[in-house]
């Protein structure tokens, strides 16, 4: 059994995606724009007719799959595995508040590469575990599977899916708030799945940008 289709969604908007600051895995709610974002895309999304959805447990995704649960009457699963990465002692703080602080983690950080001495998690850890955990969800079901998670983990996992190293290979952007990718499994691979579709949404998103995406 393997899902005929995944979609990886980004949760929508919170207070500190407006203001541009990290929240990685510290937990924060939809803000009034995220939730409008979330009701919008879930009204697209469900005419695909998920089978199964999924998500992070960090309140902003778990809102987000919710929207589409009340839809298409589907129940959220949750999953430890879909958090967002750990960015340690960035988290909380803006891109020109890392610099000051963190000047040489922060040029790392600018080129993709590991910010050390902050705590934060490494790309390849998180993308081995989120891509792990999409492919556990779509052994359970033939149908589509849609996956609500974050920026981030949802970018890193879809390059290990891709069977590309996580922070070696530059191909994708962090999606915004409320999109989504598409992929579909390979029936001659590797890799085992390829992108039909990747950062597509219904609206345009005010989020202030981090330096990396």
């Amino acid at each position: 059994m393997s899902a005929s289709r995944v979609v990886l969604w980004r949760h929508g908007q919170t207070d500190m995606n407006l203001t541009g600051r990290i929240q990685g895995a510290r937990d924060f709610s939809l803000n009034d724009t995220g939730l409008r974002q979330a009701r919008e895309a879930a009204a697209a999304l469900a005419p695909l007719e998920p089978s199964l959805i999924v998500s992070s447990p960090l309140a902003r995704a778990r809102q987000t799959a919710e929207a589409l649960s009340s839809l298409v009457g589907v129940d959220v699963e949750a999953d430890d595995r879909l958090k967002e990465r750990s960015f340690g002692l960035f988290e909380g703080l803006t891109g020109a508040e890392i610099e000051e602080r963190f000047p040489e983690q922060y040029r790392a950080w600018r080129q993709a590469k590991e910010p050390e001495g902050v705590g934060a998690e490494r790309q390849a850890d998180v993308g081995r575990r989120a891509s792990r955990a999409i492919e556990d969800w779509a052994a359970k079901t033939n149908g589509t599977l849609v996956v609500a998670s974050h920026g981030a983990a949802i970018k890193l996992a879809t390059i290990s899916l891709l069977g590309e190293a996580p922070g070696e290979w530059m191909g994708l952007k962090v999606m915004s708030n409320c999109n989504w990718a598409i992929l579909e499994p390979l029936r001659v691979g590797p890799p085992a799945w390829r992108i039909a579709a990747y950062n597509v949404g219904v609206g345009e998103s005010d989020e202030v940008r981090t330096p990396t995406q």
